[in-house]
């Protein structure tokens, strides 16, 4: 028997649908709209919750075919009641990016385009570009997302040369700055030669410049110079001008001809395809481009209001940033869904009217068609090389006959010098991209690997049961039938069921009430398994490379749940499992060059990594000979001194003071640096 519990959509029941839209109330808030399954399809805002919501309902108001698909599957209305229209856009905005709902703009973050990141919550902050927005902690601030990365490097490495600031994140000596300290490109931070409070005003003024107000600190630096000028202090003023110069040259080049240049103002425009939406963002600041922002949101089937897509980016950019960097007018290329809300709300925050406005002729216009054009030009960028990973991945597939698309390709590769130091890697290709958030290292721990005596086999297959030892007991488990009494079965509601009614047929095919037995039907390979788990393993070498790992998958019960293959360098050839000779393959066909791709990756990776360990085992090298001298103790030396030059130059005392020194040690140390 299967039980499933269902609630009649509101369409169907005009009754109970009149009932709940009267239960809300006329006030700002957050709606959520459910389907029968309790899944949230949709989460909106309004100044009135009473009037939007009922505005869905309405025979004659005009739905999209989207929106009229939600409707028809809406069960149930829940809101959520707040004191104001800013609150309700903020609430809102956090419960999509918690719940996902399939019919709300969703954008992507794929870490395509990188943030500034300057982080006031240090004493000393730091400014460095980054991919991954984190943001647990509150004080830090991004910039961002760039679209154009080497203007957005170039950038920072000017600002380094105007404004001193720290150069490393950790200090290259104990006792004394590094050489940028004496050419004046550091003020002495690792030395705390600056105050903090000091140094922080020296990273507003670098923050001022991301934040599209280079305009203004030049007049707060010229004014500053003249009054330096008018004290006599020539080299402090002469210093400003120095950094007045080097703000002008940043900024050259970039004059956007407009009628009105002493208004800041964003442009947004978009040009999407039947799957994705490109957006561009230029933000001008007295006549001149000095940001051009990119996003990426994805477009469900059925289409999207193009309107809805700009609405959600905007909403999504201007919480994140301070309030002195809002324009004083925004261009969209089209009408959003709730402009009166955004435009309330960020005049709010501002303190001054923002205008949001659809240009349609004239100069404005025509700016928003350069940024729709430069949208344009990304989109199709990305979609040249998503066809190309997709490409790949189709070859791929069919030249080892897999049922999909390898989704999630690793790659695993060993590094040593004669048995020294042995290191793997593994790293991660997903849809044929780079996934750098997943990659791994290791450090081999088989004792029979040591210097002088490697063993490539043993270390991959070490690699590859400490990759998955967490599957062992789920590829046990995971048989092709599964024997239970069928007697009260229940079976859970099924994901999407409304949307495709010919699952549940397919599925209750397959129980046959004369036997105790279910026979699986065809599920996803990766059936209990998280998503971490792979669809393909390339691992660096040959037939004995291969074989090792094999016999490892195939002692965990995971030979069936993943398949795996190796790549052979000197001829490009591709080996599978239990067969002689290589596949027919062309090394420059478009399936193996991916492999190629994730061959040299695995093996940049482990190359880097070796190195570095090999370069900690030299500085320690010296340090092993003194007897008494652990690791740990070792450790806490080189912490301390940074060196080995500063531990031998060390006095008995100096050294007695490094935590886990004791003065006997001390004495030791100095005696085997001093015989």
């Amino acid at each position: 028997m299967i039980s499933s519990a269902k609630v009649t959509p509101l369409v169907n029941n005009p009754d109970r649908l009149e009932r709940r839209l009267k239960e809300i109330p006329a006030e700002p808030g957050v709606y959520l709209m459910r389907d029968g399954s309790d899944r949230i399809l949709y989460i909106g805002k309004s100044k009135k919750l009473r009037s939007r919501v009922r505005s869905y309902f309405r025979n004659a108001q005009p739905l999209s075919p989207r929106i009229a698909m939600m409707v028809r599957q809406v069960a149930e209305i829940e809101f959520i009641v707040t004191d104001t229209e800013a609150e309700a856009l903020a609430l809102e905005a956090n419960l999509v990016k918690q719940h996902q709902p399939y019919f709300n703009v969703l954008l992507k973050d794929d870490k395509k385009y990188p943030y500034i990141c300057i982080t006031w919550s240090e004493d000393y902050p730091r400014i460095f570009i980054t991919r991954k927005r984190n943001l647990r902690k509150e004080k830090d601030r991004y910039y961002g997302p760039y679209v154009d990365v080497g203007l957005l490097r170039s950038t920072l490495h000017l600002l380094k040369q105007i404004f001193p600031q720290r150069q490393r994140p950790r200090p290259l000596f104990k006792d004394r700055p590094c050489l940028n300290y004496d050419i004046g490109r550091c003020p002495g931070v690792c030395q705390q030669l600056v105050s903090p409070q000091e140094y922080r005003h020296t990273v507003q003024k670098i923050a001022m410049v991301f934040q599209g107000r280079t305009g203004e600190l030049i007049d707060i630096l010229t004014q500053t110079m003249e009054q330096a000028a008018e004290s006599l202090n020539f080299e402090l003023a002469a210093k400003i001008r120095d950094q007045i110069k080097g703000l002008n040259a940043l900024s050259a080049d970039q004059k956007v001809a407009l009628p009105d240049d002493t208004v800041s103002r964003d442009a947004i425009a978009l040009s999407a395809d039947a799957h994705h939406a490109c957006i561009q963002l230029f933000q001008i600041r007295a006549g001149r481009l000095v940001g051009r922002l990119g996003f990426f949101a994805e477009v469900p089937s059925g289409g999207i209001e193009l309107g809805a897509i700009l609405q959600r980016v905007l909403e999504d950019h201007y919480q994140t940033v301070d309030a002195v960097e809002i324009p004083s007018e925004i261009l969209v290329q089209h009408e959003l869904t709730d402009t009166d809300l955004l435009a309330d709300w960020l005049s709010e925050r501002k303190g001054r009217k923002v205008t949001i406005l659809v240009p349609q002729r004239q100069t404005k216009a025509e700016l928003i068609e350069m940024v729709e054009r430069n949208a344009k030009y990304e989109l199709e960028r990305t979609q040249k090389l998503a066809d190309r990973n997709s490409q790949a991945m189709q070859d791929l597939a069919a030249i080892l006959d897999l049922p999909d698309l390898p989704h999630r390709i690793e790659g695993y590769d060993i590094s040593h010098i004669h048995g020294a130091n042995p290191v793997a890697s593994q790293v991660v290709f997903i849809n044929g991209t780079q996934a750098k958030q997943h990659y791994r290292h290791y450090k081999i721990k088989n004792p029979t690997v040591t210097i002088g005596h490697s063993d490539d086999f043993a270390s991959l297959a070490e690699v590859i049961r400490r990759r998955f030892r967490q599957y062992k007991d789920v590829g046990a488990g995971l048989t092709d039938t599964i024997s239970l009494q069928t007697d009260n079965l229940t079976l859970p509601a099924l994901p999407n069921h409304q949307e495709n009614p010919d699952v549940g047929a397919g599925l209750t095919d397959t129980i046959s009430p004369q036997t105790d037995t279910l026979t699986k039907p065809a599920l996803p390979r990766k059936q209990g398994i998280s998503d971490d788990f792979p669809d393909l393993i390339m691992i660096d070498g040959g037939k004995g490379q291969l074989s090792a790992v094999v016999a490892v998958l195939q002692d965990m019960n995971l030979l069936d749940k993943v398949r795996v293959v190796s790549l052979a360098k000197q001829r490009e050839e591709i080996f599978l499992p239990g067969e002689s000779f290589p596949l027919p393959t062309d090394a420059e066909q478009p399936g193996v060059q991916l492999l190629r791709r994730l061959r040299d990756e695995a093996h940049r990776f482990a190359v880097s990594f070796h190195r570095k360990q090999r370069s900690e085992t030299l500085r320690r090298s010296r340090l092993d000979e003194i007897p008494g001298l652990g690791f740990a103790r070792q450790k806490q030396l080189l912490a301390h001194f940074r060196s080995i030059d500063y531990i031998r130059e060390a006095s008995v005392q100096q050294l007695a003071q490094v935590p886990g020194i004791g003065s006997r040690l001390a004495e030791d140390i100095y005696t085997y640096f001093h015989p």
